[in-house]
């Protein structure tokens, strides 16, 4: 309850007037707005996502606090269980263009080890039926907290904008696997089909202050691969009278490296990254079973399919080349990928000069694709639904901590590291800012 007063009251100091005396008032009337909202509400929200993460596909808690969120929002309809634990919520404002605001919610399998205070010691158990602990190693804490006071300063700002808002609070980003269990639950269908759709992610590379976004390709597509090689169990010490899967899987993890090195143009970027190798209980047994499971990146299609192609050639021609018989080759299989994330060229350039001219221009920096992150806001956009898409990036590391990283001091811990920590304030501040400038410029009338 108290959250829910505090919410209102934010709201309260931002009352509707005349849409000529509101846009008056400007970018910084919304960096006001945002900064009272974050102090008497933001902060505290975020903490308790922080504290509570929950894994893809599992996020119940968190889904319910975002829907409790987002109905306190006055004239807000809200839809829960799309896609699994995916929460729409949609505030119209009369007729005019229809924009998707959408922010992801799942937090890793991980550990935290940030030294905060309100560090995670979360446990769940995930799709896979695994027990593990949970972290927000990803900043997706910050990105529903931001959602939330976008959609408190739209719902606030009703003279500047017509048309329809919707917020989307989609499970399993980390799994690429809830954009899509969201349009396949009839997000596109149950609800108004979007002209435009709208996302961040903070970024620990980029310092507090600043955005970036591409005028073209953002993130790299995403392929989890699972192999499974299969040998012949003996005894340690009489290798000979079976096949080792550990001995052959070791060889298909070296020359996938060649795929990469060797089949692939080398101006086109990709990545092949075994992150787990599983098999054997003992010393002295040989297994009949070992696990890989690859991760698999391009830029685009050509060489994603190349790649993927790539792995089970290597794979099976490995498993013949130590004896395995036909039905005892290696197994490929794809279980859950997503494409490259690409913006729309024409509406990137109009948002980047919007964002210059109402955040200044130092605070846009050019966007630079320095590793092969992927996202599944690609299926919100993908070219048979008609969606222009925009993704940016929010920076969430203090200027003083990259400049003394670039001096030779202490690594800025990376995403999905049990170190991760960004300063939630400005993070959240400015992706509530952005969001907002952005969903204003589009939602005007046609």
């Amino acid at each position: 309850m108290r959250d829910l007063l505090l919410a209102a009251a934010a709201i309260a100091v931002l009352p509707a007037a005349p849409a000529a005396a509101q846009s008056n008032a400007g970018p910084g009337a919304i960096r006001a707005a945002v900064k009272v909202d974050y102090d008497a509400s933001l902060g505290a929200l975020w903490d308790w996502f922080h504290r509570n993460p929950e894994l893809s596909f599992r996020e119940v808690n968190t889904a319910a606090r975002m829907a409790k969120e987002l109905r306190a929002v006055p004239g807000m309809v809200v839809t829960e269980k799309v896609g699994g634990t995916g929460v729409v919520g949609v505030l119209k404002n009369g007729d005019g263009p229809v924009v998707l605001l959408r922010a992801d919610m799942d937090g890793l399998p991980v550990e935290e080890k940030s030294g905060l205070p309100n560090a995670s010691k979360a446990r769940q158990v995930g799709v896979d039926g695994v027990e593990a602990p949970v972290m927000h190693a990803c900043g997706h804490d910050v990105h529903i907290t931001a959602m939330v006071g976008t959609a408190r300063q739209l719902a606030a700002r009703r003279g500047e904008w017509r048309g329809t808002a919707i917020f989307i609070v989609q499970p399993a980003e980390e799994r690429v696997g809830g954009a899509k269990a969201m349009i396949d639950d009839g997000l596109y269908t149950r609800f108004p089909k979007p002209d435009y759709a709208l996302a961040f992610h903070v970024a620990a590379q980029l310092p507090t202050g600043t955005v970036s976004a591409a005028e073209g390709i953002q993130y790299s597509s995403s392929d989890s691969v699972n192999v499974t090689v299969h040998g012949i169990g003996a005894h340690g010490a009489s290798p000979h009278q079976g096949k080792d899967p550990v001995y052959i899987g070791a060889q298909i993890v070296t020359a996938l490296q060649g795929v990469i090195s060797r089949d692939r143009p080398p101006l086109r970027p990709g990545v092949i990254t075994v992150g787990a190798f599983h098999a054997g209980l003992k010393h002295n047994i040989i297994s009949d079973r070992a696990d890989l499971q690859i991760t698999v990146r391009a830029n685009d299609e050509e060489t994603r399919a190349q790649l993927i192609a790539g792995i089970r050639r290597v794979a099976e021609g490995i498993g013949r080349a130590n004896g395995l018989p036909e039905d005892k080759l290696p197994e490929v299989k794809v279980i859950e990928g997503t494409p490259t994330t690409i913006n729309d060229a024409a509406l990137a350039r109009r948002l980047n000069a919007r964002f210059r001219t109402a955040l200044g221009d130092a605070a846009v920096v050019p966007f630079e694709q320095t590793g092969m992150g992927a996202e599944d806001f690609a299926y919100l956009v993908e070219a048979k639904h008609g969606v222009k898409g925009y993704y940016f990036a929010v920076g969430g590391t203090p200027p003083a901590a990259i400049e003394a990283e670039a001096r030779g001091g202490a690594p800025v811990p990376s995403h999905h590291s049990p170190l991760f920590r960004i300063d939630p304030e400005p993070s959240v501040r400015l992706g509530a800012e952005a969001m907002t400038i952005a969903a204003l410029d589009l939602l005007q009338p046609r």
